[in-house]
């Protein structure tokens, strides 16, 4: 029997899933809204640029299964365009299925490096890629307390996180129709403007933290004493400079040893910095006061310890030491970190309120997935502003569907099924997997021997399913041809019936 084969798992992973979210895209099927299933599901199995991704799909039966086996590069542009004029309808649809009124919504920034420089929004701004000096867009990611997004929003490369707040939570309120919520934001994205304005808004409540200087003027005042802290690691108290708010003051040992090894680990690759200086100096290859300043003013700011170094310069010589009082202020706040909210105790327990700050993580987990391991939104390539914000936009689209998958596929994977543990443990202690979990990882196996997954070798494992078009071996060359795809493992059956199951 002759055959052709092709990679099935666009058919069988992800046609599902993204079916379940035709309507979510358009209410009536058409050429738009299956070019832009297409898309979603080409960007989780082989994220590419677009005019990549019409070379590489008719190597898989994706084209043919989402009826786009004729489409090209420009009929993809058509379709994101087509699909920025829905985004708010789409971002609507997504807040009433995941937010509820008077529930938690998490609210985070990143940025993504850019290939070109006609975009009006491509600006250089602080990188969070490790691209100082790279033109850049930002974009914010709003989601519900399980990290699952709801809505994003691309701004210019330059603007300040905190710039970005208000008009999210506007959003939530006008856009979104939702009058009670919990927003909660780091301490770089909640600015004390935002939180006056929260304050006039009825319904609107906060959870954010406070940045070092101010932990650093609770302790001094003696609103803070770290004694308190000798039997235990959580805190709850008042302050004055904060009226109406609660503060729940937290100490990680674990943290602490952590802070205390980096900075040690800093200042002697600071003080490494400096002897090699030295040694110019003292061989004569280097001197003058302003010139031998420059070289050190360069190490001594690159790792940010300066303050903890006392510096001699003269024409001749250079010689420093450590200030033993300036590295004792720093370390006696090791491992604090102080949460600061509106709620009111009898709506959040102390607790509470520091794990629902800490599921930031799964903001972060997200933009993880759509800038490096999965998703690739990065480097951006498109030229106009809309265009941007229909790539981003379409990331955060194909994201829903994983977290969708990673949900339903946490038994076959290296993923902790135990998520109900979260809501009891020790909400300032270091995060513990369960037993089941870290025997996973140890033996790289489940429970009934058969290999554990990440993701991507999951995925990899289901690639193997292909669909054969066969024809008989007597049949001439225009003989019709029949299907025959190949039988699933038991694990290829077990991650497709898990896929099943997912209800948006």
């Amino acid at each position: 029997m002759n055959a052709h084969e092709e990679d099935a798992t666009s058919k069988d992973v992800h046609e599902e899933p993204c079916r379940n979210g035709g309507a979510l895209i358009a209410a009536k099927p058409c050429h738009e809204r299956e070019l832009v299933l297409a898309m979603v599901a080409a960007r989780i199995v082989d994220p590419a640029t677009k005019l990549a991704t019409t070379r590489s799909w008719h190597s898989t039966t994706l084209a043919e299964d989402f009826s786009v086996v004729d489409a090209n590069e420009d009929d993809l542009y058509a379709a994101m365009d087509w699909l920025l004029a829905r985004q708010d309808a789409i971002q609507k649809k997504l807040a009433t299925r995941h937010l509820r009124e008077g529930g938690l919504v998490l609210y985070d920034l990143s940025s993504s490096y850019f290939e070109g420089t006609t975009c009006p929004l491509a600006r250089r701004g602080y990188s969070r890629d490790g691209k100082p000096g790279s033109l850049q867009v930002n974009y914010g990611l709003l989601t519900d307390a399980r990290g699952c997004p709801v809505a994003v929003s691309v701004h210019e490369g330059n603007t300040a996180d905190s710039r970005t707040f208000l008009p999210a939570v506007q959003k939530l309120r006008d856009d979104f129709g939702i009058a009670r919520m919990v927003m909660v934001g780091d301490r770089g994205m909640v600015s004390q403007k935002a939180i006056e304005a929260m304050r006039e808004t009825e319904g609107i409540g906060w959870i954010t933290a406070l940045k070092n200087a101010s932990i650093r003027a609770l302790v001094e005042q003696r609103h803070l004493q770290m004694d308190l802290f000798d039997e235990r690691n959580l805190v709850e108290l008042s302050s004055p400079d904060y009226p109406g708010e609660r503060l729940v003051a937290c100490r990680n040992e674990a943290l602490a040893k952590l802070r205390a090894h980096k900075r040690e680990d800093l200042l002697a690759a600071t003080e490494a910095g400096l002897d090699k200086i030295r040694a110019r100096v003292a061989a004569g290859k280097l001197s003058g006061q302003d010139k031998i300043g420059v070289r050190v003013g360069k190490v001594i700011n690159q790792y940010k310890v300066a303050k903890h170094v006392a510096l001699t310069i003269t024409d001749a010589a250079l010689s420093w030491e450590r200030r033993p009082d300036s590295i004792a202020s720093e370390a006696a706040l090791d491992g604090l970190y102080i949460i600061r909210t509106s709620v009111p105790d009898t709506q959040m327990d102390a607790s509470a309120c520091v794990r629902n700050y800490k599921a930031l993580a799964n903001v972060e987990r997200a933009f993880r997935s759509l800038k490096t391991i999965d998703l690739k939104v990065r480097p951006i390539h498109h030229r106009t502003a809309d265009r941007v914000r229909a790539h981003i936009f379409l990331c955060m689209l194909a994201y829903y569907v994983e977290w969708h998958m990673r949900e339903a596929w946490r038994e076959l994977m290296f993923a902790d099924t135990e998520q109900q543990a979260k809501a009891t443990r020790d909400p300032v202690a270091p995060a513990k997997r369960s037993a089941k979990a870290l025997a996973k990882v140890a033996r790289h196996r489940l429970e009934d021997g058969t290999p554990a997954h990440s993701f991507c070798t999951l995925l990899a494992e289901l690639a193997t399913i292909v669909r054969n078009a066969c024809r008989t071996p007597a049949a001439g060359p225009d003989a019709p041809t029949f299907d025959v795809i190949t039988t699933a493992s038991p694990k290829q059956q077990r991650a497709l019936e898990l896929l099943q199951k997912i209800r948006p």
